[in-house]
């Protein structure tokens, strides 16, 4: 007598899903890796390059390239949105000017060697601009402060790298400096399709599309994965059927593959990453102006619910005017200035603007001429303050431990 057993499944290997889900962010948390600089993760990337490259491909519509010594995640846009952006190293956005610089640099090292000084580089940027009819003045400190900070920017990426001199002072001493052209990472960095796009809406317009295949799943799991709240109020009709069919089993994928905790709402929902290392931008975070932004946040979350009671309810977002908003600022400001940093209790101003700049950067305000729109989200937000006893001869009391002026 013979017997058909049923074969039983293979078991999980969970040391390999762990290593899969850290890769995958690794590559969306630096999505250009390089031997140099990150070289464990590139190891882990390369590993398991198969089941990446698919994972990106199927869920987010995103291509992964590994090659020996880097890894390049292409991530499409969410399309037209600048809280993003380049930032230089006192954390200031980059300009338009910067950016044109970065591009202009960009256009020099394509045709330059492995190796040059500085000053062929910035001769080789004259030259582009003038081929592209774009007016540089390189003897104006502004314009090489600008370039710099394109400089600076591609060292950070990997694309350059400073083999000898003092390329931290070129702008304001013209200082010499050599550097290292990497070919290889260059070649990978420009992730929009440039040949088919003549004007810059159109690049963002094309790498915003999500993928044929994907659909509403592969949008809305890019929203979630890139902008980590989800509001149903911005999805089409197509994405909030999905999203409603499947937002229970989305909890899994993202806790499986992305290690992260879908906490879902009745007005969309939000990704949580418990370690709070996911991000490039931590909210609340530390400072002076993140922790008003918190107190400022709860002080509009009750104003909304002193104003609208019930209504509250399944509304995403709900407004704010500019007046209300500002008089809830000054109410956090008088009740604990105190606990400020010096340059924030003496301009109120300052530190109201600084503030509401952090939620804005994390989606969960959005701001009109005539006020601000809160999110939903905002309400689990439910800081506790205390003043505490600051370490110093002054023995003055201190809300938040004072950051660097």
């Amino acid at each position: 007598m013979s017997h058909d057993f049923e074969r039983a499944a293979a078991a999980t290997d969970l040391l390999a899903e762990a290593d899969v889900r850290n890769a995958a962010r690794s590559m969306l948390r630096t999505p250009l890796l390089h031997a140099d600089a990150h070289p464990d993760e590139l190891v882990l990337v390369r590993r398991h390059q198969d089941e990446l490259i698919r994972l990106f491909a199927d869920s987010l519509g995103y291509r992964l390239v590994v090659e020996p010594g880097l890894a390049r995640l292409y991530k499409s846009g969410l399309g037209p949105d600048a809280s993003r952006g380049l930032r230089r190293r006192n954390d200031a956005i980059f300009t338009p000017r910067r950016y044109a610089m970065l591009a202009l640099t960009l256009a020099a090292l394509t045709q330059s060697r492995h190796q040059m000084m500085v000053d062929e580089l910035v001769a080789a940027v004259r030259s582009a601009a003038a081929d592209a009819g774009i007016d540089v003045d390189l003897d104006s400190i502004h314009e090489r402060r600008a370039l710099h900070s394109a400089l600076i920017a591609l060292v950070e990426l990997g694309v350059l790298s400073e083999r000898d001199g003092d390329l931290e002072h070129w702008a304001e001493r013209r200082t010499e400096s050599l550097l290292d052209v990497h070919r290889d990472r260059l070649a990978v960095l420009v992730a929009a399709p440039l040949g088919g796009c003549e004007r810059p809406e159109e690049l963002l317009a094309v790498a915003a599309v999500p993928s044929s295949a994907g659909g509403a799943r592969v949008a809305i799991r890019r929203r979630l994965t890139e902008q980590p709240v989800l509001s149903i109020e911005d999805l089409t009709e197509e994405q909030l059927g999905w999203w409603r069919r499947n937002r229970e089993r989305e909890r899994e994928w993202y806790r499986r593959y992305l290690g992260l905790d879908l906490e879902l709402r009745a007005e969309g929902a939000v990704a949580i990453d418990p370690g709070g290392e996911f991000s490039d931008f931590g909210f609340p975070g530390l400072g002076s102006a993140k922790h008003f932004a918190l107190l400022l946040l709860d002080e509009l979350v009750d104003v909304l619910r002193w104003d609208n009671g019930s209504e509250l309810y399944g509304m995403t977002w709900a407004r704010v005017a500019a007046s209300t908003a500002r008089q809830a600022g000054d109410r956090v400001f008088a009740a604990w200035q105190r606990g400020l940093r010096k340059a924030h209790r003496d301009d109120p101003d300052s530190v109201y603007d600084e503030a509401l700049a952090v939620p804005t950067a994390a989606g969960l305000v959005r701001r009109d001429e005539g006020g601000l729109f809160v999110h939903a989200a905002a309400a689990r937000y439910a800081p506790r303050p205390e003043l505490l006893r600051a370490e110093g001869p002054s023995g003055e009391r201190s809300l938040f431990e004072e950051d660097n002026p």
